[in-house]
């Protein structure tokens, strides 16, 4: 929901690596990888997954989490800690903070009533939110899921970010955060170009409430997860207590003194100012199964899916091939291109992506977040093994091995600048 790599300072935070499989590594771990069951229980890891979660607890996350189904099997990998003050152990089952992965659930419903003739995705805004948008007349329900509304982006908003962290505790309604995106005006005129702006997915949100007369928590449990057998996916209550025992605690992540500082962010209410656009909590298995019946036509129309997977270009400061759909993005890794989302929010940094066919997928959640305008070594070091994490369990999840320039990235000690 919001998006920042140190040098390979070694913490004092365990390590326990996990490979789970079927029947081609019986000599790891003989166990079903039938999801529906829970993750199996942990083993040691001596292939590529272990070296990553090394790096990843080496760049000060306290912990990390993926699953890996490569079409024939399926493995976790965990390392560190799940919470810090009372030194429990990450599972393979802990839910956690999935940040703007949440946009895919949000882009479906909307497509849901697409599939239903509730919805016009070239119908503009202000047909469906009279007089909530400005300039809604000229906004599309597709520019909105798709980032080339042109709205503002509220978390871009300086005095709201630093506010997040100075007052964690308050709960923020849409219509503030609605305030804080128009007051600055549009980055473009409707249409025009790429932007990532949660704003789009806030308004996305009050237009599902406002068509369905339901509130977005209890549509996301109608609409996909009691069809789809979710079994640990909610979209927050940022009145409720989110946390306790299967709950991974994130923590935001400061590098600016001689040790890094962790705060822990998991009581904060992320539902009190992200829920449409990042707001769900699940485990790597629930998203898993989501983005598989997503991609393999379960849960949308073929002409709705080929709709959500119709992308635009973004523009040229991202160095990649890829483009963003409908809540969609197809990113093109060193080892093929793929379909899911990235998420982040205070605490966490989190990744979901299938083939094409849904067949195969790969889950990952870093339980940290590292913010430093000025990109010191620790952030840089942060970031840049996060990016090789990322595109290694791609590459796993495609059943092909890691190009030795994300080993070496995994590795680096040398940065690149940011663009």
């Amino acid at each position: 929901m919001l998006g920042g790599m140190i040098p390979g300072r070694r913490t004092t935070l365990g390590l326990a690596a996990v490979v789970l499989a079927g029947a081609s590594t019986l000599t790891l771990a003989a166990c079903t990888s039938d999801s529906s069951a829970g993750p199996p229980p942990a083993r040691s890891d001596p292939g590529p997954m272990a070296d990553m979660a090394r790096q990843v607890l080496g760049s000060d996350a306290p912990g990390f989490l993926a699953r890996i189904d490569d079409g024939t099997d399926v493995r976790y990998t965990v390392a560190g800690l799940a919470d810090r003050d009372i030194g429990r152990k990450l599972a393979a089952g802990d839910q956690f903070e999935i940040g703007s992965i949440t946009k895919t659930f949000v882009a479906t419903l909307i497509l849901q009533l697409a599939d239903q003739n509730r919805v016009d995705l070239d119908g503009a805004v202000s047909d469906y939110l009279p007089g909530v948008v400005p300039n809604g007349k000229n906004i599309t329900v597709e520019m909105l899921l798709n980032h080339t509304s042109g709205l503002f982006n509220y978390t871009d908003d300086k005095a709201f970010f630093a506010g997040l962290t100075q007052h964690p505790q308050k709960i923020w309604t849409p219509q503030q955060l609605l305030r804080i995106a128009f007051r600055p005006g549009p980055n473009f005129p409707p249409g025009a170009n790429w932007s990532y702006s949660n704003t789009n997915y806030i308004v996305a949100g009050l237009m599902l409430e406002k068509l369905t007369g339901q509130k977005l928590p209890d549509l996301v449990q109608q609409q996909i997860v009691k069809p789809l057998g979710l079994k640990h996916t909610y979209l927050a209550d940022p009145r409720a207590d989110n946390t306790g025992p299967g709950y991974a605690h994130g923590y935001t992540v400061d590098y600016s003194g001689p040790a890094p500082d962790y705060q822990d962010t998991a009581t904060w209410p992320i539902g009190g100012w992200g829920a449409a656009d990042g707001g769900i909590i699940a485990s790597s298995d629930d998203v898993s199964r989501f983005l598989s019946a997503l991609l393999g036509g379960k849960i949308l129309s073929e002409a709705q899916l080929d709709q959500m997977k119709t992308t635009v270009d973004l523009p040229a400061r991202f160095h990649t091939d890829g483009g963003y759909g409908l809540g969609l993005s197809e990113y093109v890794s060193p080892c093929g291109p793929v379909w899911g989302h990235e998420g982040a929010t205070l605490g966490h940094r989190s990744t979901a992506f299938a083939s094409e066919d849904g067949k195969r997928t790969a889950v990952t959640d870093i339980t940290a977040r590292a913010f430093d305008p000025d990109l010191n070594p620790g952030v840089q070091r942060f970031d840049q093994v996060a990016t090789a994490v990322q595109d290694a369990t791609v590459c796993l999840m495609l059943g092909k091995p890691v190009p030795a320039s994300v080993t070496a990235a995994l590795h680096s000690t040398t940065y690149r600048t940011a663009p």
